[in-house]
């Protein structure tokens, strides 16, 4: 595939908070934005927002059925009209950063619906190292699936780019605020439903 792909700072950081608060845990959740352009060549993906999803139940069909009904129907009245684009994850271990089999089941499933669909994949390295290093990269892996249907990691010609290159200091602030405290994520909505899967707080 030949596209361009851009996150918006909101849907970074709500991602990469989600998972700098289960920190010992795997977590993922949904991309939602708008392809603009046909078919699989020259296309623009642009991730505007994004579901923290689980912690705990990441393999759990029936859970994640329920949250991808209410997000489509959430999303589709939104600014005209968003989609799920992709697929996030962030593996338990600090060190390991293989896309693994739920995460490939999931990015297949969205991309039946979403043909230039992507998975997000967390680098804890690079973010742990991010106070050091100011990148103004994204602290995530790009994956695609390939005509062979494999997943596979973009290279410098399908790179994941900031739509605000200040995205990165943004998360540094919040992550010394201790704003990854107030994520909520679709385990925590269906424990008790008066929490906002939407986290329309967290950047209060």
């Amino acid at each position: 595939m030949v596209g361009k792909y851009e996150i918006g700072a909101k849907a970074y950081l709500k991602a990469v908070l989600h998972a700098a608060k289960y920190k010992t845990c795997a977590v993922n959740g949904l991309l939602i934005g708008r392809v603009k352009g046909d078919g699989l060549d020259n296309f623009s993906l642009q991730i505007l927002e994004c579901v923290p999803l689980f912690h705990n139940h990441l393999a759990l069909l029936p859970m994640l059925e329920v949250a991808l009904l209410q997000v489509e129907e959430h999303f589709s009245t939104v600014d005209g009209g968003l989609q799920i684009v992709g697929y996030y994850h962030a593996n338990e271990r600090f060190d390991d950063f293989e896309l693994n089999a739920v995460a490939r089941k999931i990015g297949d499933h969205i991309i039946r619906y979403c043909p230039q669909a992507v998975i997000l994949m967390l680098d804890h390295k690079q973010l742990a190292a991010l106070p050091k290093s100011g990148s103004r990269k994204p602290v995530m892996q790009l994956y695609m699936r390939d005509v062979s249907r494999v997943w596979k990691q973009g290279g410098t010609t399908a790179e994941l780019v900031f739509q605000d290159t200040t995205t990165n200091n943004l998360l540094e602030a919040y992550m010394a605020d201790g704003r990854q405290r107030l994520v909520v994520d679709f385990d925590e909505h269906l424990d008790d439903i008066s929490k906002d899967w939407m986290n329309r707080a967290l950047f209060d």
